[in-house]
């Protein structure tokens, strides 16, 4: 991350760019250098010129909170985010979703899940649950988000359960570890993804034809596009006209494949952010218990406050 006064001085170069009805400065989080973004971005934001009418500026910034606080100031109306800075653009900069990115192969995200061998007797979740002690389980890396955090908050904290007790024996690898393990009989159940079983179907059917599925978590969705509600709503309708219709010829193919592999984009809003919110909520939860610097008191306190969050965020 950069120091702060990086991204400050680029937004505050922002501060003559003050966009008209017709003139849109696009937020880009540079990944990369400006210039591989550039060549990334760019043909893409010609080609929306060329089809709306509007002028394009692009801003790249070196992190995210550069872009989140120049969206802020309203001298970025329109960015790709990841979900996680989304939040920060929607919670303080007047953001709000409205579309996302479509991978090559047309999906909008993936899946955590719960697998198992195929002549298991455990059919769903709430059979692992209900026989938890005669079990060996096959939990993630601590670092993975769908191995390990996506399932510790989906399967066990929704469910009051504690992994490191429920269970016969549980252990931490990786997902091809655990595919290994599920289908020598070493593991009864294990966490895995939607993009390892999709790996699977392609490059060895055989195996995936060995294991069961029996849980999968609400979908991680790709990256937002995120606008400024007060943007022209006009100016609104171009864009998401222009970026839902993208994608469908072999020049627009080629911008997009040389993005990040993208095929195109779908509509979205707001409740694309809720998974994302509630895995956050409950690591700082996690956090909260683990810090021994609070009270008993202290300690309660904050977790019935973000218990609290999360439960608002269920409709």
């Amino acid at each position: 991350m950069k120091p702060v006064h990086v991204f400050t001085a680029s937004v505050l170069a922002l501060a003559s760019l003050a966009a008209t009805a017709q003139e849109i400065n696009f937020g880009i989080i540079a990944t990369d250098s400006a210039s591989v973004e550039r060549e990334r971005w760019e043909p893409l934001f010609r080609d929306m010129e060329k089809q709306t009418g509007l002028t394009i500026k692009a801003f790249y910034a070196p992190d995210y909170a550069g872009v989140v606080e120049a969206m802020r100031f309203n001298k970025v109306q329109v960015a790709w985010y990841g979900n996680k800075a989304a939040i920060d653009a929607v919670d303080r900069s007047n953001g709000e979703v409205f579309a996302q990115v479509q991978k090559a192969d047309g999906s909008l995200g993936y899946n955590s899940l719960l697998i198992t061998q195929k002549d298991s007797p455990y059919n769903n979740l709430n059979d692992v649950l209900k026989n938890s002690k005669s079990i060996n389980f096959g939990i993630g890396d601590p670092g993975s988000t769908s191995g390990f955090l996506v399932p510790s908050y989906y399967v066990f904290a929704q469910n009051k359960v504690d992994p490191r007790t429920a269970f016969k024996t549980i252990r931490n690898a990786s997902h091809g570890a655990n595919i290994q393990a599920v289908l020598a009989k070493q593991l009864d159940v294990a966490t895995n993804n939607t993009e390892e079983t999709e790996k699977l179907a392609a490059n060895k059917p055989e195996v995936l034809k060995e294991l069961k599925i029996i849980w999968k978590s609400p979908l991680i969705p790709n990256d937002p596009l995120v606008w400024r509600k007060d943007l022209d709503a006009g100016v609104k309708a171009k864009l998401k006209g222009f970026l839902l219709a993208y994608g469908k010829s072999d020049a627009d193919k080629a911008v997009l494949k040389n993005i990040y592999n993208y095929s195109g984009f779908k509509e979205s809003t707001n409740e694309q952010l809720v998974p994302i919110r509630q895995l956050e909520l409950f690591k700082d939860r996690r956090k909260v218990e683990n810090d021994e610097q609070y009270s008993a008191e202290e300690k309660a306190q904050r977790i019935a406050d973000i218990d609290k969050k999360l439960a608002a965020l269920v409709k």
